[in-house]
């Protein structure tokens, strides 16, 4: 498998899975952003999961998909309130690194989601392959860390077994779902930590209806953990998790009924209980060291449900 660099000189080639290369260049992450944007919201208009598929894998691929299964299913004609996707001013963080997968991030504003930038990690396994989205955050502007780069502006990737961490990147899944269920000192607390332990807490005292929470790592394939390091020796991770919510009517009862949304990736007939299957995208800041880490961004996506 080869890898081609293109230098003032001409177009070189080398081996990819020895030679430590740029992932991409700047001209071709523009053209990959500026691909998956014109996909997102051809299949955002339409409803069609089959018009970015080409452009989307790992954690976004299964969010975005049962977003367009459920708005197809709830409105077959397409998206009524379809507003046009648009991501600017983007810089282009691109680590310098042997093998594949070759990634990079990209920090856009967009005219969606606030004051927050969304945080793109875009992907291949091969030369011949589209650039694809695997991981997509929104991070409030301030929290984002500068980056180590050389001389010439690239930046380090981090291996998933990277030792002088809180935690080795490809651990941080595990941390996090053991996190959410036991609590502990390796996160910082927030929205997505403290915050979401107590809400869990809440939730599950409610007269009438037991509500029980499952969480699991998920890092294999194409929803392995990718890491930059940041300029103070630590690292910005990219990670998947894994959850399910069950809710159980007490007898005599129901389950609350769920919006369409819900209804329209639900099997079976909703009477005592309700499963609900959730893919969660998460970008932390794992310092150099010692905990606690802070858990950044996250976007979480409902892929299934079934009823019982």
């Amino acid at each position: 498998m080869t890898a081609v660099s293109l230098t003032a000189s001409g177009c070189v080639v080398v081996h990819g899975e020895r030679e430590v290369l740029p992932t991409a260049t700047r001209a071709e992450a523009a053209k990959a952003l500026a691909a998956f944007t014109a996909a997102y919201n051809k299949a955002d208009k339409a409803y069609d999961t089959s018009l970015d598929e080409n452009y989307v894998t790992g954690p976004l691929s299964d969010i975005d998909s049962a977003r367009l299964r459920a708005g197809h299913a709830n409105s077959p004609s397409g998206n009524a309130y379809h507003t046009p996707l648009k991501l600017t001013d983007a810089k282009f963080t691109i680590p310098k690194k042997a093998g594949w997968p070759r990634w990079f991030v990209a920090d856009t504003r967009s005219n969606k989601g606030g004051s927050a930038h969304w945080l793109l990690v875009f992907t291949r396994d091969d030369l011949t392959d589209p650039w694809q989205v695997a991981y997509l955050t929104l991070v409030a502007p301030d929290d984002i860390p500068k980056f180590k780069t050389d001389a010439d502006g690239w930046a380090e990737a981090v291996p998933a077994d990277s030792t002088g961490l809180a935690v080795s990147p490809g651990k941080l899944s595990e941390s996090y779902t053991g996190y959410l269920e036991d609590g502990g000192k390796t996160f910082a607390n927030g929205a997505f930590t403290s915050v979401e332990r107590a809400n869990r807490a809440r939730v599950a005292q409610k007269p009438g209806l037991v509500t029980q929470f499952i969480d699991k790592p998920l890092t294999n394939g194409d929803y392995a953990p990718l890491a930059l390091r940041t300029a103070d020796g630590g690292a910005l991770v990219f990670f998947t998790t894994h959850h399910y919510q069950k809710q159980t009517a007490a007898p005599g009862t129901s389950v609350p009924t769920p919006n369409k949304s819900v209804q329209a990736l639900t099997k079976g007939e909703i009477k005592q209980s309700l499963t609900m299957e959730f893919i969660s995208n998460e970008t932390a800041l794992d310092p150099a060291g010692a905990a606690p880490i802070s858990l950044l961004g996250r976007v979480q996506g409902l892929t299934s449900a079934q009823g019982a």
